[in-house]
C-alpha cells in the first residue's frame, strides 16, 4: 500500500515534442543503456575513497566504537575473581570483533546492499525482485523494466530455482519470511532506544570516577537531560551538524587506542596472550556456567554492527571497509587490550573500567569526547530507525506517519515525528527504570543478537537467489555465522530475567503493528482486486443511466494499479454525476530503493476516446523523496498530456494492437515512461504489454511532406482533446478518495476480530489521513464512504 506520496524536483516540459523527435532518432537500447550506467556503482579515486571513509566514521561506526565504554562491567557485573579470567574476556572480545563486524558484516553483508541500501528491508526487496515473495501483488511484468529493478536468471534446475520455486510455493512461507523480517525490524527499533540509553549513562557515569560521592539518581538525572536534548534536536536533521560527527569519532577513535597503548606498556601488556584461542577454551572450562553466561557481556563488543549495515546508503561500501580496516578494528583491540592491562593490577575497578583507565592528565578532556561520542552512536540509531521505519512504511507494514526529509543533499536523512517523541519517552523510562548498564546490557545484547540471526538467514536465501553462490559456500556461511551467534543467543537467554524482557517487549509490541497493519492493508487489496468493475460496465454507461457528466477533471485515487475500483461505481451509482475526464490514480512502491522520475508514470486510457478516462500509475521506491506541495500533481497532468499527443501520434503506425513508448528528455524537459492499452480491450484489467516497444520513427514527424490525411486528422483530434483536457483541469480539479471502514466477517474466528475490529481499526483512526498524504485541499475533496467485510 502506498504510504506516502514521493515527489522528485519537476522538470519544466517546455520544447518535449522537439526533444521527443530528437531522441527518437537514437537507438532505444543505446538510450536505455546510458540510464542503466546512470546507477551503476561508481569507481572512486582514492582521494574521494579517503575522504568517505572519513566521513564515514561519524555516521556509520559512532554506535560500534562507543562499546569499550561499558563491555568489560557488563561481562563482570558481580567482579573479577580471576586475572586470567580478563584474558579469557579479551581473547572473546578479540575473535568476536573479527568474526562477525570484519568478516561477516563488513566483508560479506554488506555486499548485499540494495543499490547501497542496508537493512533487513533492503535484503528483503532484493528478494522480493528475484523472487514471488511479496505478499500484495500489485507488480506488474512492466515494472521489471525499470533501471533500478536489476535481476539476474539461473537455469531451471539449478539449486538456486529449487529454492525459488520452494519459497514460491505456499503462502505460509511467503509469510515467515515477512514475519522474519519484521522481527529483525522491530529489534533494530529496540536498539534505538537501547542504544542512547546504555551509551549515554555509561558515558555520563564517569563523572562518579573523579567524584566516587556522588548520588547514582544525579547521574541518571544528567543522562536523562542529554537524551531530552538529543531527541529535540532531531527536527534539525544530521545534516547540519553532520560536518562535526567524523572529526570527533575520529579523535575519539585516536584516543581511545593511544590511550589502550599506554596501558598496554605502563600496566601489563602480558594481555597479548589473548590473540591465542587457546584462553577462550581455558575461560569456558575454568568459568563453567558463569563464563558462559558472561558471553551476554562478550556480546555488546559487537553492538553497532547491524546499524553499520542499517546505516549504509551514505557511503560506498568500499569507503565502510577502508575505515573498518585502517581505523575502526585496530583501534577497538587496542582500546580492549588497554583496559584488560589496567584490570590485570587494579581488577576492583571493573566497574568503569573506561574511565579509571585513562590518565589523570587527559581524564575531563576524554570525558567530554566519550560524550559527545555517545550522542553520535545515539544519532547513529535513531538515523537507522528512521530509514528503516520509511522502508516498513513503503512497503505497507506500517501505519502512515509523517516523513520529513531534513536534507536536500541526502534523500536517507529524515526525521519522523512521532515515532521521535515515542523512542525519547520509551529511551527515557529504560534509563530510568533500569538505572545501571548491567540491565540494560543485557537487554541491548539479546536485541543484537535476534538482528544477526534473522540476518544470516536472509543473507542465507541472497547467496542462493543473487548471487547463485554454490550450496557448499551458502551451507559454510550460514553453519559458521549460526554457530557463533546461536551460542551468544543462548548465552543472553539466562539473562531474560535480568533486563533480556525489555527488548522483547518492545518488539512484540511492533511486531503485532506491523503485522496487523500488514495484514489489513493485504486483505483490504484483495477485497477490492475482487470487486473491481468490468469493462462491459464501463463501456454501458451513458444516458440511458442517466450519467451526467460535469465540467472538470475527477481523480480517483485508488490502490488498483488495473481495472476500475468498486468505489468508483458506488460513487456514481448514489450520485449519477461524474467528471468530464477521469483520471484513476494508482500511488504504489515497488521492492527498489529509487525509481528515476523519466520512468516513474504509466498512463494508459480507459474505455473509448469519447469517454476520456485515464488510467496513471506512479511508482515509487522505498528511498524516493517526498515534498509536501503540488508537484505531484503537476507530474500527472504532464504526463497525461504527453500521452495523448504520443498516443494520436502513434495510430496506424504500429502493427500491435498494444503499444507503448519509453521516451527519454534532457534536463529541459520531464522525462517519462507511458503505455496504451487498445482502447478496443474488453477488460481493462488485463494488460498485454510485457515490453517496451519502441514506435516506427517516420510517421513521428508530423510536419513532414508527405504526411496522410489520417495523420492531419490525428493531429486535428490531438489539438481538440488536449484543448477539451485543459478547459476540464481549468474548470477545476476534485480529489475522489475512499473513505473505507474494514469489519470482520461474523464467520471470522476471535483473533481475525480482535486484529481487524479494534488493533487495525484503532491504527487506521490514528493514523494519517490519504488527503493529508497527498496534501489534498480540503475544498477540492470528496470521500466516499464504504464498508469491506474481510
Amino acid at each position: 500500500m502506498a504510504s506516502e506520496v514521493g515527489i522528485e524536483e519537476d522538470n519544466t516540459t517546455k520544447g518535449s515534442m522537439w526533444v521527443l523527435e530528437q531522441k527518437l532518432d537514437q537507438p532505444m537500447d543505446e538510450e536505455a543503456g546510458r540510464l542503466r550506467n546512470m546507477y551503476r556503482e561508481k569507481k572512486f579515486s582514492v582521494i574521494l575513497l579517503l575522504r568517505l571513509a572519513f566521513q564515514s566514521l561519524g555516521v556509520v561506526y559512532g554506535d560500534l566504537g562507543t562499546s569499550p565504554l561499558y563491555v568489560f562491567y557488563n561481562t563482570f557485573p558481580h567482579g573479577i575473581q580471576d586475572t586470567e579470567d580478563v584474558i579469557g574476556a579479551l581473547s572473546l572480545i578479540i575473535y568476536s570483533l573479527t568474526l562477525i563486524p570484519l568478516l561477516k558484516y563488513v566483508f560479506i553483508v554488506c555486499r548485499a546492499n540494495d543499490s547501497g541500501q542496508g537493512g533487513t528491508f533492503a535484503l528483503y526487496s532484493l528478494l522480493c525482485r528475484h523472487a514471488k515473495v511479496k505478499t500484495i501483488p500489485n507488480q506488474h511484468r512492466t515494472d521489471e523494466e525499470l533501471t533500478t529493478y536489476s535481476r539476474t536468471t539461473f537455469h531451471v534446475k539449478s539449486f538456486a530455482a529449487k529454492t525459488k520455486r520452494w519459497l514460491e510455493a505456499h503462502a505460509y512461507r511467503r509469510s515467515a519470511l515477512l514475519i522474519l523480517v519484521l522481527v529483525g525490524t522491530c529489534m533494530v527499533i529496540g536498539d534505538g532506544i537501547l542504544t542512547p540509553a546504555i551509551s549515554v549513562l555509561s558515558a555520563s557515569g564517569g563523572i562518579k570516577v573523579d567524584y566516587p560521592k556522588l548520588s547514582n539518581d544525579v547521574v541518571v538525572l544528567v543522562a536523562v537531560i542529554i537524551l531530552v536534548g538529543l531527541f529535540s534536536l532531531q527536527h534539525y536533521g544530521t545534516d547540519r551538524v553532520g560536518w562535526l560527527f567524523a572529526p570527533v569519532v575520529l579523535l575519539w577513535f585516536i584516543m581511545i587506542g593511544g590511550i589502550g597503548i599506554y596501558n598496554i606498556c605502563h600496566y601489563d601488556s602480558s594481555v597479548l596472550r589473548a590473540f591465542s584461542p587457546m584462553y577462550i577454551y581455558r575461560y569456558f572450562k575454568r568459568g563453567g556456567k558463569d563464563g558462559w553466561t558472561s558471553l551476554g557481556g562478550i556480546m555488546l563488543s559487537i553492538t553497532g554492527t547491524e546499524a553499520l549495515f542499517a546505516d549504509l546508503a551514505h557511503f560506498p561500501v568500499s569507503a565502510i571497509q577502508l575505515a573498518f580496516t585502517m581505523v575502526v578494528f585496530p583501534c577497538l583491540l587496542l582500546a580492549y587490550s588497554g583496559q584488560a592491562a589496567y584490570l590485570m593490577e587494579n581488577k576492583e575497578h571493573v566497574v568503569n573500567a573506561f574511565y579509571h583507565s585513562i590518565p589523570e592528565k587527559i581524564y575531563w578532556p576524554m570525558f567530554i569526547v566519550a560524550t559527545l561520542a555517545a550522542i553520535i552512536a545515539s544519532q547513529a540509531t535513531i538515523s537507522a530507525t528512521f530509514s528503516i521505519i520509511k522502508q516498513a512504511l513503503a512497503l505497507g507494514c506500517f501505519p502512515r506517519v509523517k516523513v520529513v526529509h531534513t536534507s536536500k543533499k541526502f534523500l536517507g536523512q529524515i526525521y519522523i515525528p512521532d515515532i521521535n517523541w515515542i523512542l525519547m519517552v520509551l529511551c527515557i523510562a529504560v534509563t530510568s527504570g533500569f538505572r545501571n548498564q548491567s540491565q540494560i546490557g543485557n537487554a541491548y545484547g539479546t536485541a543484537v543478537v535476534i538482528v544477526m540471526l534473522a540476518t544470516t538467514l536472509l543473507m542465507t536465501l541472497i547467496m542462493l537467489l543473487v548471487w547463485h553462490c554454490h550450496w557448499i559456500l551458502v551451507l559454510l556461511f550460514t553453519f559458521f555465522s549460526l554457530l557463533v551467534e546461536c551460542t551468544y543467543f543462548s548465552a543472553v537467554l539466562f539473562k531474560i530475567d535480568q533486563g533480556g524482557w525489555v527488548p522483547l517487549v518492545i518488539a512484540a509490541a511492533f511486531l503485532v503493528i506491523m503485522y496487523v497493519w500488514h495484514y489489513g492493508t493485504v486483505k483490504r487489496y484483495e477485497f477490492e482486486m475482487h470487486s473491481k468493475v468490468s469493462m462491459a460496465w464501463i463501456l454501458g454507461l451513458g444516458p440511458s443511466l442517466g450519467l451526467v457528466r460535469v465540467p472538470g477533471i475527477g481523480l480517483v485515487y485508488t490502490e488498483l494499479a488495473s481495472g476500475v475500483p468498486r468505489i468508483f461505481s458506488h460513487f456514481i451509482t448514489n450520485l449519477p454525476a461524474i467528471h468530464s475526464v477521469v483520471v484513476f490514480v494508482c500511488v504504489k512502491y515497488l521492492p527498489v530503493y529509487t525509481v528515476p522520475v523519466e520512468e516513474r508514470f504509466l498512463v494508459k486510457r480507459i474505455g473509448p476516446k469519447n469517454f476520456h478516462m485515464f488510467r496513471c500509475v506512479a511508482r515509487y521506491g522505498y528511498k524516493d523523496l517526498h515534498k509536501k506541495d503540488d508537484d505531484f500533481e503537476k507530474q500527472l497532468f504532464n504526463n497525461l498530456f504527453i500521452f495523448v499527443r504520443l498516443e494520436s501520434m502513434m495510430e496506424g503506425c504500429s502493427d500491435s494492437e498494444e503499444y507503448s513508448l519509453y521516451g527519454q528528455q534532457t534536463q529541459q524537459s520531464t522525462e517519462f515512461l507511458l503505455k496504451d492499452d487498445a482502447t478496443t480491450s474488453l477488460d481493462p484489467t488485463i494488460s498485454s504489454v510485457d515490453s517496451i516497444v519502441p514506435a516506427s520513427r517516420s510517421p513521428m514527424r508530423g510536419n513532414n511532406t508527405g504526411a496522410s490525411s489520417s495523420g492531419k486528422e490525428s493531429s486535428q483530434t490531438e489539438g481538440d482533446e488536449l484543448e477539451f483536457l485543459s478547459s476540464c483541469r481549468d474548470a477545476g480539479v476534485v480529489h475522489i478518495m475512499g473513505n473505507t471502514v474494514v469489519r470482520a466477517r461474523r464467520e471470522s474466528g476471535i483473533h481475525k476480530k480482535v486484529a481487524i475490529d479494534y488493533i487495525y481499526a484503532f491504527l487506521r483512526k490514528i493514523c494519517r489521513e490519504n488527503s493529508v498524504i497527498f496534501n489534498v485541499p480540503h475544498e477540492n475533496l470528496l470521500n466516499v464512504g464504504q464498508i469491506f467485510y474481510v
